[in-house]
């Protein structure tokens, strides 16, 4: 009962204080919709709204849930904050799951903004909803704990920005986000099959778009793989750092 209480005092904390904040706004929302505009434009609309959309929803999970979490665990260090929360009598698990869970919830809320934008141009009917959710969620456990890892590794938000746009913007041209992976040069394919969001954006491309390289179940035990040895790292890193 005492965990629970603790876990959702810190999750609400986090919705009050960091939610819809303009730099997560900005990261998360604007920055995704920018870019997805300028290669509409780019493309002169032979894409097409349902072609970018997948890499847009991606994308808004990937920036809006690091931002969320590494700037905000860094922030909350750099202020002693979080050295408070540290101290209290609640177990670091408690205190890492509820973060993770607030910025999990931030991005898949991001990934659905541009779907309502969407929704006004062109026929999403034919998109199997349940499954994108699933690669949503996917992406968003996995962006959270790559934005868990930056925050423990950074000391300074600075360094977490740019810890981060570090991953993210390879990210962008290497993930099949708006370049297809088979119009990548040989050299670069086989460090795109490193990374988890290329296979949560084929997931949305099989749904939304229609055409994906891997199936569907094989990109979702891939992602839970990532998810998994993302939180074995995180883990061993909060051992190293966070724990006395």
């Amino acid at each position: 009962m005492h965990a629970s209480i603790a876990f959702w005092n810190i999750l609400k904390k986090d919705i009050k204080n960091y939610y819809l904040k303009p730099p997560n706004i900005s990261w998360g929302i604007i920055f995704p919709l920018s870019w997805t505009l300028m290669q509409l434009v780019r493309s002169q609309g032979s894409i097409g709204i349902l072609g970018l959309l997948p890499g847009l929803m991606a994308m808004s999970v990937l920036f809006g849930t690091t931002s969320m979490l590494a700037v905000t665990i860094t922030f909350e260090r750099r202020g002693r904050s979080f050295d408070r929360l540290l101290l209290a009598p609640v177990s670091i698990s408690t205190l890492v799951f509820a973060k993770i869970l607030g910025a999990i919830l931030f991005g898949i809320f991001n990934a659905f903004v541009p779907v309502v934008f969407a929704s006004f141009f062109t026929d999403l009917s034919g998109v199997d909803w349940g499954i994108a959710v699933i690669a949503a969620v996917l992406i968003a456990i996995t962006s959270a704990l790559l934005g868990l890892l930056i925050a423990i590794s950074a000391r300074e938000v600075f360094e977490a920005q740019t810890f981060s746009n570090f991953f993210r913007f390879p990210m962008l041209f290497l993930c099949g986000l708006y370049i297809p992976i088979n119009n990548l040069p040989q050299l670069l394919k086989p460090i795109s099959f490193c990374l988890p969001l290329t296979y949560g954006t084929d997931i949305l491309n099989a749904t939304i778009a229609g055409n994906s390289i891997f199936d569907i179940i094989f990109n979702i035990i891939v992602m839970l793989a990532f998810a998994a040895l993302l939180f074995y790292l995180c883990q061993r890193n909060i051992k190293k750092k966070w724990i006395l």
